[in-house]
């Protein structure tokens, strides 16, 4: 695992235990105040922080923090609201990497089991199963938006090319063919004007070939 994706991971876990040992505590009578004063912060870190990574990453604490105190605080696996976790589940695979979908996943079935009460059943238990069979379909969401994502800017770079290609290169062979049609008294003015657009030809041929399709 990458630098980054563990430094994510090691985040998001102490964020899925901070919210899970918050609703044993007095402060979880000032849950709403408390996911407001989150949201505010929200809202200052995209207009604050320019970069994207950081962003990203405050708003999957801020949203991982305030969802499972809703769900924790509302009847854990009995809340209405646990269907939360799963819109989570893909919205962390989609702002980070999609493995970190999986590490959230897992602490959140670890926590949730040690939470249960002993004389649990098993149909009481499944929403905690239906986490690791949705996993999959988050992390694929987040690998296909990631490859849309490099494929969009392979394709910004390649116009980037195109452009610079045609503002240097061929702007001053027309350059020079323009020169010598304004000052065309002849034979080597002509000769010019061929010998620029043959080298136009073969630039744009060459670069033709080195373009991917």
């Amino acid at each position: 695992m990458a630098k980054k994706q563990l430094i994510h991971a090691v985040i998001l876990s102490l964020t899925i235990l901070g919210a899970f040992l918050f609703v044993q505590t007095d402060l979880k009578k000032y849950d709403l105040q408390i996911s407001a004063l989150l949201f505010v912060i929200l809202y200052l870190t995209r207009k604050l922080i320019v970069t994207t990574s950081t962003s990203r990453l405050i708003e999957s604490v801020i949203f991982t923090f305030i969802i499972l105190i809703i769900v924790n605080s509302t009847g854990s696996l009995a809340s209405p609201f646990f269907f939360l976790i799963y819109f989570l589940l893909f919205a962390i695979s989609l702002l980070l990497e999609p493995m970190i979908s999986v590490i959230v996943t897992l602490n959140l079935i670890i926590y949730f089991l040690l939470a249960l009460p002993a004389d649990q059943n098993i149909k009481s238990i499944l929403p905690i199963f239906s986490l690791a069979f949705l996993t999959p379909f988050a992390m694929y969401l987040g690998k296909e938006y990631v490859d849309l994502q490099k494929a969009k800017l392979s394709n910004q770079k390649s116009q980037q090319d195109t452009y610079l290609f045609l503002s240097l290169v061929v702007k001053n062979h027309l350059k020079n063919i323009r020169e010598a049609v304004d000052n065309f008294i002849g034979d080597q003015q002509l000769e010019t004007i061929k010998k620029s657009l043959v080298r136009i030809e073969k630039l744009i041929e060459k670069f033709e070939n080195n373009t991917p399709s």
